[in-house]
């Protein structure tokens, strides 16, 4: 069993479950003026959804909150805060996942404080309903069980942030080597799935260009 649940998500089922999205908008008589994704995992959804829903204004809000290796590190806050008169637009708030919820609610509460619009609902693929403080207007699957979502736009962030997490852990164990095949059978022991050589390998350059690998005679070590 991998030591994190993990979902390994294709562009193909993005695009389906925006469909999906859109088309329960559309069935509950909700017409958007505007779509606000949550930066930077609501970008693709939003805009998915534009597209789907036929809305041409679409703006970012970018909220910070999960941090490296499926681990939250901050309170949720906007971080590049800004205004816009959106009084009389009705306004869909678009992210991919709603795990925690705490950066949805952090860009809810911003967006009626601030910009003022006339309604506001609430759009996500994913609501993981075990652990989420709020529910969206319009989801496509309830997870009841927590998992991670590995989205094709950060799967060479997660990447190198899984193996920056096994190395880290490893090293505790007293490990502190690796050939390359080691690094990626551990990947997917942890993780439970196969990104693709590429993406390890793209990973592995980045560890070692700052400064966390070093390699020498084919082995890759940890840099103290």
């Amino acid at each position: 069993m991998p030591r994190v649940n993990t979902k390994l998500v294709c562009w193909e089922e993005v695009v389906d479950w925006c469909r999906k999205l859109a088309e329960a908008v559309e069935a509950s008589g909700f017409k958007p003026d505007l779509i606000v994704s949550i930066a930077r995992g609501g970008y693709i959804p939003a805009r998915l959804l534009c597209d789907f829903l036929d809305v041409h204004d679409l703006v970012s809000l970018q909220v910070l909150h999960w941090g490296k290796a499926a681990e939250i590190t901050a309170v949720a806050h906007v971080k590049y805060p800004y205004d816009l008169n959106l009084s009389g637009k009705r306004v869909l708030l678009v992210d991919d996942i709603l795990d925690t919820g705490d950066s949805v609610i952090v860009a809810r509460d911003y967006i009626l404080s601030r910009w003022k619009p006339a309604e506001l609902k609430i759009a996500a693929m994913q609501w993981i309903s075990s652990v989420a403080k709020i529910k969206p207007d319009f989801y496509v699957e309830e997870v009841k069980d927590w998992i991670w979502y590995q989205y094709p736009w950060t799967r060479a962030e997660d990447t190198t942030n899984f193996f920056e997490k096994i190395i880290s852990e490893r090293v505790k164990e007293q490990k502190s080597e690796w050939s390359y095949e080691e690094l990626v059978n551990e990947f997917k022991e942890w993780y439970g799935i196969d990104v693709g050589d590429s993406y390890y390998k793209l990973a592995v350059k980045r560890l070692k260009k700052n400064g966390k690998l070093e390699e020498k005679e084919g082995r890759y070590r940890v840099r103290y």
